[in-house]
């Protein structure tokens, strides 16, 4: 569980920043070269590659380097712990919210019933 819970903060690490995501999206298209990543951001290549880096121990990327060209692609199935996380938390809630909807009304029933 442990190991788990460290594997979604490095996920949820690399997702918090825009320009990582906006890599992700790109991404989602396929793969592409670091360069081609680069691109569109207001960054440095240096500090694209550290964003990249991110992304790779978060588990959401890969990369490869054939010669100078260094490939990123997304990790498909990567996203499936954060969630599965995210829908344990949402099934709690809405569990929680379905119970004080109930208590509520109940409540209005008797606050009903003294008029």
């Amino acid at each position: 569980m442990l190991n788990q819970s460290t594997d979604l903060d490095r996920m949820f690490h690399a997702l918090s920043d825009p320009g990582r995501r906006a890599m992700l999206d790109r991404l989602v298209r396929g793969p592409a070269s670091v360069k081609d990543l680069a691109e569109p951001l207001a960054m440095s290549l240096p500090a694209v590659l550290q964003h990249l880096q991110v992304l790779e121990v978060g588990g959401l990327v890969t990369s490869q380097k054939i010669g100078r060209v260094r490939t990123c692609s997304l990790r498909p199935d990567a996203l499936r712990a954060a969630e599965a996380w995210l829908s344990d938390r949402r099934g709690i809630w809405e569990s929680r919210f379905d119970r004080l909807g109930q208590f509520l009304s109940e409540q209005d029933d008797q606050s009903g019933d003294r008029s």
